[in-house]
């Protein structure tokens, strides 16, 4: 047997380990000078059939959990975009009242069409300024979640 040296571009071996080959027909491995330690080769072969398969059974248990997050993460996304929404439909409908012009349809234009019909802008009028509550109701993915409504408010002063 061949001895393999540190330094020698072998596999990192200690100097004086030999490395391990099969001996003849007999299926078995020989390891280190004395040939002590023997261990079959058709374990090693049987133990790859036995396994087969098993990390798509893995995958298959791990999926439901995977499509959950995701599915949690695009309705976080969904909350964010309709609160982003409900801020630019307050702005609008608050200058538009501040003009005296008519704040409740211009409210529901700044919103995206999908988003619209959920939508109530009203004003309240006070002195010298306005103020716009939008309220746009939030998207569920999942049917009998309801998430309530997004709030925002914006505050102008009237045009007289």
């Amino acid at each position: 047997m061949a001895r393999i040296r540190k330094g020698d571009g072998g596999d990192g071996r200690a100097a004086g380990a030999t490395a391990a080959r099969p001996t003849g027909r007999t299926g078995r491995v020989r390891v280190g000078t004395a040939g002590i330690g023997t261990a079959r080769v058709g374990t090693a072969r049987m133990r790859k059939v036995w396994d087969r398969g098993q990390v798509a059974i893995e995958y298959i248990g791990f999926l439901p959990i995977l499509l959950l997050v995701a599915l949690a993460a695009v309705q976080l996304g969904l909350i964010a975009y309709t609160a982003q929404q409900a801020g630019t439909a307050a702005r609008a409908g608050a200058r538009s009242a501040s003009l005296a012009g008519p704040h409740e349809a211009d409210c529901r234009a700044a919103v995206s069409s999908w988003l619209a019909d959920g939508t109530s802008c009203p004003a309240s009028i006070g002195g010298d300024e306005v103020t716009v509550t939008a309220s746009v109701q939030i998207p569920s993915l999942v049917p009998g979640w309801d998430f309530g409504p997004a709030v925002k408010t914006a505050t102008m002063p009237r045009d007289h």
